[in-house]
C-alpha cells in the first residue's frame, strides 16, 4: 500500500516539523493536546501515533510518560522526529515506515490510538475504513481511537480569512471541496495543502461506528478562533489566547458550529 504520490511529494517539500509552531495552527495544537488529556489513560500506557510525521505530539506524549510508537510513510519526517528524540530527555519508544492500512502491530496489544493524519489522505472510504479497523484490531479492550479530519468547509473559510478566492485557481478548488468533499490542488502552491479528504462531523462519527468503535464523540478541535486575521497578535496576548481556548471548548460539542473549525477530532472506544 503506498502513499498517493502528490501526497507524499507535498510533504517531502513542506515545512511539516515548523506548522504547529506557526499561525493559527498553534491553536490546533494546544486544543489537540488538551483534548488529549483529557481522554487518554495515564501513563505507563502504550500509545501508537500512526501518521505522526516529525513527532511533535509523540515526543510530548513521551516526554508525559507514555511508551509512543511512531510510524509513518514519510521516512524523512520519521528522521527529523528521531533526530530530536535522540536528545530529548524521554524519547520516543521506537519509529518505523508504515501504513495506516496495515498496521505490523500485534492485536490487542496498545492502549490508545492516534490517527491524526490519516484518515484525511485516504480519499476512498473503504481505505479509511480499513485504517480504522487496524486501530481497533490493535487496541486493548477499553482502548481508544483518537481520529482527525479536516472539516468539509477548511478551505472555503480559509479563502475567505486570508483573501485567496481572488484568485481562479483557489476559488475551483474551494468549489469542488464544498461539492464532493474532496480537496485536490492542481496549482503546485504548498500554500493551497495537497489531496484530502474533507469531513462533516457526522460522516466521521459514521465512518468510527462503521469500524466497530462504540461511545464515539465528534469534538470541534479549533472553534471560529482560527479565522481571524489578527490571529498572531491575539494568540501572543495571554488573556486573549485564554479567550480563544476558552471558546473553542464551549464550543467543542455544539453540532450548529463544529463544521466552523478547521479540524475535527473523533474519539472511539473498543468494548
Amino acid at each position: 500500500m503506498e502513499l498517493s504520490p502528490e501526497i507524499r511529494a507535498y510533504y517531502e517539500t513542506a515545512p511539516e516539523h515548523e506548522r504547529l509552531s506557526t499561525g493559527c495552527f498553534q491553536l490546533e495544537f494546544e486544543r489537540t493536546k488538551e483534548l488529549l488529556l483529557e481522554r487518554i489513560p495515564k501513563p505507563p500506557a502504550t500509545i501508537l501515533d500512526v501518521g505522526g510525521g516529525p513527532g511533535l505530539y509523540a515526543l510530548w506524549l513521551a516526554d508525559r510518560g507514555y511508551e509512543v510508537h511512531l510510524i509513518d510513510p514519510v521516512a524523512a519526517l520519521l528522521e527529523f522526529a528521531w533526530s530530536r528524540s535522540k536528545v530529548a530527555k524521554h524519547p520516543i519508544a521506537s519509529r518505523s515506515v508504515g501504513d495506516a492500512r496495515k498496521l505490523e502491530w500485534n492485536s490487542n496489544s496498545v492502549d490508545a490510538v492516534l490517527e491524526l493524519g490519516p484518515l484525511y489522505h485516504l480519499i476512498n472510504h473503504d481505505d479509511r475504513l480499513l485504517a480504522l479497523k487496524q486501530a481497533f484490531r490493535v487496541l486493548r479492550p477499553r482502548g481508544q481511537v483518537f481520529a482527525a479530519g479536516i472539516s468539509w468547509f477548511a478551505s472555503a473559510l480559509d479563502g475567505l480569512s486570508r483573501d485567496l478566492l481572488s484568485d481562479e485557481a483557489f476559488r475551483s478548488i474551494v468549489t469542488r471541496d464544498l461539492q464532493e468533499g474532496i480537496h485536490r490542488n492542481d496549482t503546485g502552491a504548498l500554500e493551497y495543502f495537497t489531496t484530502a479528504k474533507f469531513h462533516r462531523p457526522e460522516e466521521l462519527k459514521d465512518e468510527l461506528v462503521q469500524a466497530g468503535f462504540a461511545d464515539v464523540e465528534v469534538l470541534g478541535i479549533e472553534g471560529p478562533g482560527w479565522l481571524l486575521p489578527d490571529f498572531d497578535g491575539r494568540w501572543n496576548d495571554k488573556r486573549k489566547r485564554s479567550d480563544l481556548m476558552m471558546l473553542a471548548r464551549t464550543l467543542e460539542r455544539e453540532t450548529s458550529i463544529q463544521g466552523v473549525s478547521a479540524h475535527l477530532l473523533a474519539v472511539g472506544k473498543k468494548e
